[in-house]
């Protein structure tokens, strides 16, 4: 550090006299009290107190403050304590960085500790995805939407307004909050109303969680196993896998049931998914543009791939001719979504009539199968038609043409044809079929 001539004692009146030469960038006076500080002029008038010493062999300056800012006595301490700092072999201006970093830190993690699930879910809703899925299914994501609805809407069916999803109270739950003891508060809350939805809204959550878990600016903020604790799961309903079916003696009962509703969409609809074996989805979204009634062939939304191709028999061909054209859903419907949504009313009523206790709509894709089988088709073959996910059977799975899948699917709807003692004649005019009362 060059020797400074310019020193004096600083008081009040020397600052306020101090002045930078105009043919100057700037101009010093240094304080004989306290060495390091020293004020500093330039020609715009601006003062400002700095602090400067010797470390490690090198010159350093540091801005304390202006004038305006800093009275003298004040100055002078801030400078007494740099230099203690100097002395000691520490760089200041590393302690000060090191400060602003750790006030940072602590500034992002307040912030953080603010970010609530409902703050996060929105961006889920856009960006999240299942494994090996480029993007949620719509149906899973109106699932989810509905799961996190506030409620307070006209209900579509019944009087009064609708209640808020089971995953709304999270919504409000700051993502650290998020927790074994948070959540089987709140599981236990929604189980009082139904376990298996509070069950099925917990897998969803904690799907919202690992997607948390593998975004670097949440992942710190979010138990990812939370959802997993022992006191949790213990509490989670028996998951029960559901063999419900139709006998072969229960299909003419519910097969007449089923044409007797007055509801011929739903009544085909119904028939339509016993005879392929497909999810009860995609039959509801088949749209007319997918109906190659010249070549025979449906093509269907997939669950695990994005589409598949399967025959379109005589009979269903037939039925679907019969449909009325309202829009461009073949099971199209007046409400909001313009197809066929939920037919577990107009079942319930063919149950009845048929005597059956009860039977799921996912159980007309089990009883397909079964169907299938009794009627000898091979089971590479029905799975295929399904739609389930290519595996080993025992035939050994390959994948067939359309071709070469029509024959067995028209087996084994001429099979549950018969099981329904129903005559159909593929020659004859769309409807023109009758029943025969099995002797």
């Amino acid at each position: 550090m060059k020797q400074q001539t310019n020193r004096v004692n600083l008081t009040a009146g020397r600052v306020d006299a101090f002045t930078c030469p105009t043919d100057k960038p700037q101009a010093f006076l240094w304080d004989t009290d306290t060495p390091t500080l020293a004020l500093r002029a330039t020609p715009t008038g601006r003062k400002t107190y700095v602090f400067e010493a010797r470390l490690n062999g090198s010159t350093i300056r540091i801005n304390i403050g202006t004038l305006a800012d800093w009275p003298i006595k004040q100055a002078r301490t801030k400078a007494q304590g740099l230099k203690m700092l100097v002395d000691a072999g520490t760089d200041p201006r590393e302690v000060e960085r090191d400060r602003l970093a750790t006030k940072a830190a602590a500034k992002a993690a307040a912030a953080g500790q603010a970010v609530t699930v409902g703050d996060v879910w929105p961006r889920y809703l856009e960006d999240g995805k299942p494994k090996r899925k480029d993007a949620f299914k719509p149906r899973y994501r109106a699932d989810l939407e509905a799961m996190a609805a506030p409620g307070g809407e006209k209900k579509k069916r019944g009087e009064g307004n609708t209640r808020p999803g089971p995953l709304f109270p999270l919504l409000a739950l700051a993502l650290s909050r998020v927790n074994e003891d948070t959540l089987k508060s709140w599981y236990d809350r929604e189980a009082l109303t139904g376990k298996h939805q509070a069950a099925r809204a917990l897998m969803m959550f904690r799907g919202f969680m690992r997607w948390c878990s593998a975004k670097p600016e949440y992942r710190a903020l979010i138990d990812r196993d939370a959802g997993k604790a022992a006191a949790i799961v213990e509490a989670l309903p028996s998951n029960t896998r559901r063999t419900d079916a139709l006998e072969a003696a229960q299909v003419p009962g519910w097969w007449a049931g089923v044409e007797q509703l007055n509801n011929r969409t739903a009544s085909v609809y119904l028939r339509a998914l016993l005879l392929t074996g497909a999810r009860r989805e995609e039959i509801a979204a088949l749209m007319w543009a997918n109906v190659d009634f010249q070549w025979r062939k449906l093509t269907i939304a997939d669950k695990v791939d994005a589409t598949r191709v399967i025959p379109l028999t005589p009979y269903l061909a037939q039925q679907l001719a019969t449909l009325p054209r309202i829009n461009e859903f073949v099971f199209a419907s007046t409400g909001k979504a313009g197809r066929i949504a939920d037919t577990r009313a107009s079942h319930t009523k063919a149950l009845q009539s048929a005597g059956i206790e009860s039977l799921t709509i996912h159980g007309l894709r089990r009883s397909f199968s079964l169907l299938g089988e009794s009627a000898g088709a091979p089971a590479g073959a029905i799975a295929q038609v399904m739609g389930h996910k290519p595996s080993a059977t025992a035939e050994g799975y390959r994948p067939r043409s359309v071709d070469a899948l029509r024959p067995y699917l028209a087996q084994i709807e001429a099979h549950i044809l018969e099981q329904a003692g129903i005559v159909f004649d593929a020659k004859a005019a769309p409807g023109a079929l009758r029943a025969v009362q099995a002797a």
